[in-house]
This record gives C-alpha cells, sequence and structure tokens, in this order.
C-alpha cells in the first residue's frame, strides 16, 4: 500500500522549477513519494501519459522527474502513482481514484505575478478613519449635502460610526499616514492598500468624482474659498467651499503632488501602495456625470451628462430615456443606486480609453503606485464576455506602464475564469482564506449576521473548502492572495469570537465588544501569518478594534487606547513571517486534523514549520506525524511562537521528532509554530 501522506506535489519551485516558465522554456516537474513505495510515477495530461524517472532519493523521500518544454498554451496534468496492479491519482486537490479536471495543475507560460508581492505583509487603511493629520483639510460642517443630509465633521474621534452616515467625517488624510509610517515600519507592514483616495463626497469614496485627482480633503487644499451651505438648503450649486476645494485645479495639483511625496516617502522606508479602483461605476458628484451641476461653475469642464444633451460624456452612462434632458435621471445605477451610475463601456470608446489612460496614469511616474485593487470587478460591463476583454486590456496596459504594479480584484466566488494568467494577478481571498478560517474559528458568517455552531471546529469543512478554492488559483496568484480576516464590507474579526449575530443598528456598538475572545484572534493571525498568500491586517485590527458589519467596521484607530500587548504580538509574528521564506513561498500540506485541531506544514527544500491550532475549550494533547513535510524521522523542532489564552511567547522551546512525530500539549484556545531546518 502506497503511503498516501508521503505523495506531494504542488506548483511551487521546487516542483515546478522555474514556477514562472515563459513560452519556449524547459520546466522540470517533480514528485514526491515514500522511499522505495512506488513502481512508477507517471505525468499525465488530456493527451498523453509520460513516464517519471526516479532521480533522487533522500531521507524518508524518493523524487521523480520529467521535463516538459512549455509552448505558447497553458499547460494542465496530474500524475498518476502506480504500486502493483493499483493506482492512484495525485492532483492540486490531493489523492483521487480518477483525475478530475477542475483540479489538475496549470501552468500559464508567461505568467507571472510581482516577486514582492508573494507573502507580502498588507495593510488596508480607510484614510478617514486612521489619522488626522491636517486639520486645514478637515470637511466642514454644511460643506455640501450628500443623500439629503448635510456634511458634518465629528468632533469625537472615538464616537462610533452611526447607520447611513456617508457624509459624517473624521478628519483622517494622507498627512496622517505619513505621519504614522514609523508606526507602520516598525509593525513590519511591506504594502499599503488604501481604499478610495480619488475626489468623492462620501467617507467610503466608493463613489468616485474625478478619477484624475487625489481628494482635497485627503491632500492639500491651497485655495479655500466660497461660501458654505446655510442651514436646510441642499443646493450644492450652492456650495461654494466645497465647489472651491474639489474643483479648482490649484488644490487638485497640489494634492496630487502630496500623494507623489507620499509614495516617494514610503518606499524609502520599503512599504509599497496599492491604489483602489473603482472603475464599474463612478458617482452622480462625478464630473462625466454632474447631478450636483458644481462643474458647471469651475473653469475647464465640459457640460455633465445630466444636465446637457450635448454633452461629450453622454454615452458614458446609459441613459433609458433619450429625450430627457435636461436633468436626465434615467442613467443606469449599479443596483439602482442613482449616486452610483454605471459606467457604459460598450458604447463609448472614450470611456474605454480614458480609464485605460487612467489606470496606466497611476502606476507610471511620477506617481509610481503599486498597483490596484479592483472593486466590483466581475460587474464591469453588461456582458461577461466584455468584462473579460476589457480585464485583457487593462493587464495589458497596466504592466506595460509597470510591469511590477500587482493587480488584484474584489470577488465572491470562484475566480478561475479571470485568473488565468491574462486578467488579474489575484483576488482579495475570501473563499480560500476569509470564510473558511472565520467558520472554523468562530463559527461565524463574515458579516456576523449568522451562527452556525456546526461549522464551529468543523475540521473537514475546513479543509475541504481550503482544497477546493485553492486549486482555482495559479500558484503565483495564490503567492500574493490577500489574506485577511476583516475589512472595510464585513466585520471586525475580534467582533466574530463573541458569537453574537447581528447588526450594530439592533444591538447596538457596544455588543460587538462584549464577549470577546483575543485568544482565538490570536489563533486566526498565526494561520494568517502563516498561510500561502499576501496576509493583509486592516486598520486597528492589530489593536483590538472591535465592530460590526458596515459602518461600525469603519471605526477609527483606537490612538492613545491601544491594545498594545496585540500590537507587539503582530510585530513578533510580522517578523517571524518575514523572516522565513517558506512562509512566503513554500508549500502548505494539511497534516492530522481533527474537531478543533487544525495542523499543517510550510516547507521547501531547505525549510520546514510545522503549525497546530487548538480552538477547543479543553487543553489537549496531540501525538502529531510531522515527517510528510519534510522532517527527520528522529530530531527537534524549535518553537517560534506559542500563543496562550492569555498571551504569547516567543521563547525559544525545542520539541523532539521521534519515530517521525512530535508529541505536544497545546492549552485551550492556543497556537504554536516549530520550525525545524534539517538540510
Amino acid at each position: 500500500m502506497l503511503k498516501e501522506q508521503a505523495l506531494f506535489a504542488d506548483g511551487t519551485a521546487d516542483y515546478c522549477n522555474p514556477a514562472e516558465p515563459k513560452a519556449g522554456d524547459m520546466v522540470t516537474l517533480r514528485f514526491r513519494t515514500a522511499r522505495d513505495d512506488a513502481d512508477a510515477v507517471y505525468l499525465c495530461t488530456e493527451k498523453e501519459k509520460l513516464p517519471m524517472k526516479k532521480t533522487e532519493s533522500e531521507g524518508m523521500f524518493d523524487y521523480y522527474s520529467i521535463q516538459v518544454q512549455m509552448n505558447e498554451s497553458a499547460f494542465s496534468y496530474y500524475f498518476e502513482v502506480k504500486d502493483g496492479t493499483k493506482s492512484i491519482c495525485y492532483d492540486r486537490y490531493g489523492v483521487e481514484q480518477e483525475p478530475r479536471e477542475q483540479y489538475y495543475f496549470r501552468i500559464v507560460p508567461g505568467f507571472s505575478t510581482p516577486e514582492w508581492s508573494k507573502g507580502a505583509v498588507m495593510y488596508q487603511i480607510l484614510t478617514d478613519r486612521f489619522y488626522n493629520g491636517d486639520t486645514s483639510n478637515d470637511v466642514l460642517d454644511n460643506e455640501y449635502s450628500y443623500l439629503g443630509t448635510m456634511s458634518q465633521k465629528v468632533e469625537d474621534w472615538n464616537k462610533c460610526p452611526e447607520n447611513f452616515s456617508v457624509a459624517e467625517f473624521y478628519g483622517g488624510d494622507l498627512e496622517g499616514v505619513r505621519q504614522k509610517l514609523d508606526y507602520l515600519s516598525e509593525l513590519g507592514i511591506e504594502v499599503i492598500y488604501f481604499n478610495p483616495l480619488f475626489v468623492s463626497p462620501s467617507n467610503h469614496k466608493y463613489d468616485t468624482q474625478d478619477y484624475d485627482y487625489i481628494d482635497p480633503h485627503y491632500g492639500k487644499i491651497v485655495v479655500d474659498e466660497g461660501e458654505l451651505l446655510k442651514e436646510g438648503d441642499c443646493n450644492n450649486q450652492n456650495a461654494g467651499r466645497y465647489i472651491s476645494r474639489v474643483t479648482d485645479k490649484r488644490n487638485l495639483e497640489a494634492s496630487n503632488e502630496f500623494f507623489a511625496e507620499f509614495v516617494r516617502e514610503a518606499h524609502a522606508r520599503g512599504i509599497r501602495v496599492i491604489l483602489d479602483g473603482v472603475f464599474n461605476h463612478c458617482g452622480s458628484f462625478n464630473k462625466w456625470m454632474d447631478r450636483e451641476k458644481i462643474y458647471q461653475k469651475g473653469d475647464g469642464y465640459e457640460p455633465g451628462a445630466y444636465s446637457s444633451k450635448e454633452s461629450p460624456y453622454n454615452n458614458f452612462f446609459n441613459f433609458k430615456d433619450s429625450e430627457a434632458w435636461p436633468d436626465n435621471s434615467s442613467y443606469e445605477g449599479w443596483w439602482d443606486y442613482e449616486t452610483l451610475p454605471k459606467l457604459n463601456y460598450e458604447e463609448s470608446e472614450e470611456l474605454h480609453d480614458d480609464i485605460l489612460r487612467i489606470a496606466a496614469k497611476w502606476v507610471s511616474a511620477p506617481y509610481f503606485a503599486d498597483g490596484w485593487r479592483l472593486d466590483v470587478a466581475a460587474d464591469l460591463g453588461q456582458t461577461p464576455e466584455y468584462n473579460h476583454q476589457f480585464w485583457q486590456e487593462f493587464r495589458e496596459t497596466v504592466k506595460k506602464a509597470n510591469p511590477e504594479a500587482v493587480i488584484l480584484a474584489e470577488h465572491y466566488g470562484d475566480p478561475r475564469e479571470w485568473l488565468g494568467g491574462d486578467q488579474w494577478d489575484t483576488v482579495m481571498n475570501y473563499d480560500a482564506f476569509m470564510e473558511p478560517v472565520t467558520w472554523f474559528l468562530t463559527g461565524m458568517e463574515k458579516h456576523s449576521e449568522e451562527f452556525d455552531e456546526k461549522k464551529l471546529g468543523n475540521i473537514e469543512d475546513f479543509e475541504e473548502s481550503m482544497k477546493h478554492y485553492m486549486a482555482s488559483f495559479l500558484t503565483p496568484s495564490l503567492q500574493c492572495a490577500m489574506n485577511e480576516l476583516s475589512n472595510h464590507d464585513h466585520s471586525r474579526f475580534l467582533t466574530r469570537t463573541n458569537h453574537k449575530a447581528g447588526k450594530a443598528e439592533k444591538l447596538g456598538t457596544a455588543a460587538a465588544e462584549e464577549g470577546i475572545s483575543k485568544a482565538v484572534l490570536r489563533e486566526a493571525v498565526v494561520i494568517q501569518m502563516t498561510w500561502p498568500g499576501a496576509p493583509t491586517v486592516y486598520y486597528g485590527d492589530e489593536a483590538g478594534v472591535c465592530g460590526f458589519t458596515d459602518p461600525d467596521n469603519r471605526r477609527t484607530y483606537p490612538w492613545g487606547n491601544e491594545d498594545k500587548d496585540l500590537i507587539h504580538f503582530h510585530r513578533d509574528i510580522i517578523r517571524i513571517h518575514k523572516e522565513n521564506s517558506a512562509l512566503r513561498t513554500g508549500s502548505v500540506k494539511f497534516l492530522k486534523g481533527e474537531e478543533n485541531l487544525l495542523c499543517y506544514g510550510r516547507f521547501n527544500r531547505e525549510q520546514q514549520l510545522v503549525i497546530l491550532v487548538n480552538n477547543a475549550e479543553t487543553e489537549r494533547r496531540v501525538n502529531l506525524p510531522v515527517w510528510p513535510v519534510g522532517l527527520p524521522e528522529n530530531g527537534e523542532l524549535e518553537q517560534l511562537l506559542r500563543t496562550e489564552e492569555d498571551g504569547y511567547s516567543v521563547a525559544p522551546v525545542t520539541c523532539a521528532i521521534k519515530d517521525g512525530k512530535i508529541d505536544v500539549t497545546l492549552s485551550k484556545h492556543s497556537a504554536v509554530i516549530f520550525t525545524g531546518n534539517f538540510r
């Protein structure tokens, strides 16, 4: 009988070399078995079955190899292992009796993701809620009207956001982030992902007003003229101060210049910057639509499509009534929101060209942003065919402007159609990270809207979900997938640990902080920092911020009231992540799992790590085989980090390997990371 736990291959450089080949390259594919265990190993494609040659024996394993020359097409394959008269298949999911095409290994010649993005530690910032570094650019009370409410400056930084409060501002800005770059550097952050920074009337800024400029409320206001709205006046044509601030080119250019300086300073510290691109829809304030008619008084602006049938931007939108001008409100809105006009690419070559110009502009001189996060990317366009065509062109444009820029998309569900090497680099990793981790550790849905006790601690669900959804990624895409525990669209992970299902408007904001478990959060962060992908910290998670789903998840960073123990924990585990190459680009393999017990290895030929997570309410003793990740039958592992219910330790404790196993006692709600290096 074959030792199934010994069988292994994946798309990392140890088993596919080079891991990101070009057309014409000769690729060496390898497969691992237990020593003297298999009679034959074959590389299988849809067209042929090729015998592999045993080329190396090391420790407990044999390694079989074969060379394959790449052409222009994607190359899909799996392995067949024979033992006597019996044979089994091995694919991305693991050992199977029959091959399944959806789980084939895949190589796309010519596709690669930026090396810096693989395993990069990212930090997501909703700018208004991070830090107010320049009070002169704060949104003012009654500066303008949005959705029937007046803009408002929130004076109490620690106040929880209220429901439907898109026009409430706390004053966070890019200067505030610049002043906290020391903090981010000390934390170990390598990439900042900003929620949208472009001109917009909302605090979340997913309703872009002008794609060409950073919002002066986040940047610089050098010309500050005009009147505020009078009480009860919701006509933004009278919002002289707002019009001056966001349409005067002196403010806009100064803000862009400040952003360029910010990126230069971040780069000097080794921190990259990713922008949020909202290209499926814009905002009703957008200068192309100008529903508020604020650009009619600005110099150098064409009439907006809402007001004029002669506007050069009319075909940027889909107007259902072609005779309703002036004030044509019949345009298509994303999900029927009139504040979010959907962009009409198929009928406007000018729109298509302008968005691609913008895509290239921000990753080029003088700004040099390091990539794009794409909002609701699968929704863009009117048909799937156009959607894929556009993202292919978007990729060509961005990579030509900056070959080192990363393209990652917001996407729920299987992203395989977009991750074929010709569109996105990767995605925000909901299905193969956030959701399985959340269900396993908390039994909660990611919005905190449901608690399912059957999913809490269900190791089978966790492993099956991870293996199934990870198979949708090419290996270079998986290695830079954005692995988040929380973000601006979902509840804070720490709040999910209290098992309270609901929203702040019904439960109250205080309920988000009741009954939370920092021990479970530490378990989650251990998984986050040791799982394939780019671990991404949502601002304030590292400081103990709680919150139900939007808008409660967008609380301010608690400067002066931080949970310093959690911050120190994040610093230490980020350091561990960055110091161990196997955690960036190594293989992953599940080890023995049980209810509420997750065990896996991260490894390459030079280094092996073993991670154990006990999510149970009780202490447990674990006798765990670790030889499948390449560790010897006898030796020692060193503990890099251990979490307990009331804290954590980085003391270098050793753990003996005997007969290929370790014997470990885990306290309740704890995790441990071991490392070995036996080359």
